[in-house]
Order: C-alpha cells, then structure tokens, then sequence
C-alpha cells in the first residue's frame, strides 16, 4: 500500500496560506527551546540565554543552511539569484549548524560561560528540534524523501512541491528504470524524514536518560555528536542525495567528520579521567 501523507499547505488563514514545513520548523525551534530551558535551570545557567540561543540558533541557522544551500546549487543560484536567494526552500541543515554553533560559541563565550556545558545542556534539544523539524520536509514533499521501495509503508509523494517525477531527473540510476527515464510521481518512497523523526527521538531518549550521569563538561555532547552523526550517515544511503566522494553523499561526508570529533572527544575524556600512573 502506498501511503499520502503530504500537505505542503496545511490550512488557510484568510488569504495566508500555513506551510506544513514551516509550521513545522516552528515547531521545533519550539521544542528544542522548551528542552534547552529546563536544562539549563538545571545547570544552574540563566534560562533566559536559552532563548538567546533559541534566537541565535533560528538566525544563524536559517541563514547558514540558505548560503550552503546556494553554494551547493551555484549554477541554478546565478541564473536566478532573487528567486533562489528568498526561496522558502532548499537549506541545507549542515550549513546550518556550523554557522550557528559558531556564532553560539562566541556569545557563550562573551557572556563568561564554559561552551561544553552550555553544549551539553544544548545536545538533548538540538537532536530533538532538529527531528520535529524534519517532520516539515515530509509533510511538503520537499525532495528529502528517499527512494522507491516496495516496503508497506512506502509514501506516495506527488502531492509535493517536489514530485518524484522532478527530483529523480539528476539521478540516471533510478529513472532509467522507468519508462521514458521518469519516475511517476505516486512511486512509493521512503519517507526518510520519518525515519530521521524516529531515529531523533530514540537518540533523545538516550541522550535525556544519561545527563545526569555523564561527567565531565562535554563528554555528553560527543557522545551526541557520534549519534546523530552516525543516524545521518546511514539514512543517506537511502536518500537521493548527489554522490561526492567514495560513493558518499555531502552529508554523509560531513557526517563521517562529526563521528570522528565525537569519538576523538570520548577518547580524550577517557585518557584525562584514568589515574596517574605511578
């Protein structure tokens, strides 16, 4: 069976039209402040920075995935710079992330804090917002889907504002096994976003049950780093993102570099908390 689940325009306001992908963007941000909030009352920080982080982290974070995102399709961008530069699509999450936790650092570092704890108290509502947030991406079909599967649970995607007969013209391995070289839009796919949603939550859980027990400052974050590093990496192999480098995706390869500063992280905190040889 293969399922619709897609409404890239959820309602109506009067003459304004509700965005399933901003709503849901929304929605994250919203989450994700909510967590970071109790954390950091937990901690001992001022709650009232989470929200300066919340703020710094939609800024940045829209701004940056934008400007990958531009990059990354520079040849589209330069022959429609106005449209492609205010689109209310194509971001790229990485971009995204390094930006805003650059501009984060800088400010937790103005205001006098210790940037692993406040990463720390940040790690649980990062991984939780960015997984509502990709609930957006299925609900308008914005091309982030996987590929074409037999599996009962198979979407059917033609209803967003990326068909499948669209977002699988660049991909020659997958359509041309289709008449014509085209992916018919009601082609069941992998709801990746789904996946990610679900993959999220369980790190959250993970992440939420062992603060209180991880010591020192940071090691929590590394261990956040290698679990959403490595929930990225391997739905990749199940999206229809470009291949780069060794038959690996942008994300995949960005996400290869987020495992291993986790797993160099651990190592470290370990080294530092074993006794002093004699």
């Amino acid at each position: 069976m293969c399922h619709n689940t897609v409404f890239p325009i959820l309602f109506k306001i009067g003459p304004l039209d509700v965005y399933s992908y901003g709503l849901m963007m929304g929605i994250g941000f919203l989450v994700a402040n909510y967590v970071a909030v109790k954390e950091f009352r937990r901690k001992g920080f001022d709650p009232n920075f989470a929200n300066e982080v919340t703020i710094i982290a939609v800024i940045f974070g829209i701004a940056g995935s934008k400007i990958l995102s531009l990059i990354e399709n520079w040849g589209d961008f330069l022959k429609d710079p106005i449209g492609m530069a205010f689109s209310p699509g194509g971001l790229t999450w990485y971009g995204g992330f390094i930006l805003a936790a650059l501009v984060i650092l800088w400010d937790v570092r103005r205001k006098g804090y210790k940037f692993m704890a406040v990463a720390d108290a940040l790690a649980p509502a990062l991984i939780l917002g960015y997984g509502v947030a990709r609930l957006g991406c299925h609900f308008s079909g914005d091309g982030d889907y996987g590929i074409p599967t037999n599996l009962p649970w198979g979407v059917d995607y033609s209803k967003g504002i990326v068909p499948p007969s669209v977002a699988f013209r660049d991909f020659p391995e997958i359509a041309d096994k289709y008449p014509h070289g085209i992916v018919p839009d009601n082609t069941p796919l992998h709801p990746t976003p789904v996946y990610e949603f679900i993959a999220a939550v369980i790190i959250f859980y993970i992440l939420w049950r062992i603060r209180k027990k991880i010591k020192p400052d940071g090691k929590l974050f590394m261990i956040y780093l290698v679990l959403a590093g490595l929930e990225r990496f391997l739905v990749e192999f199940l999206r229809i993102n470009p291949r780069l480098l060794f038959g690996l995706s942008e994300a995949q390869l960005v996400s290869i570099v987020l495992i291993i500063v986790g797993i160099g992280g651990l190592a470290y905190y370990r080294k530092k908390s074993e006794p002093a040889k004699t």
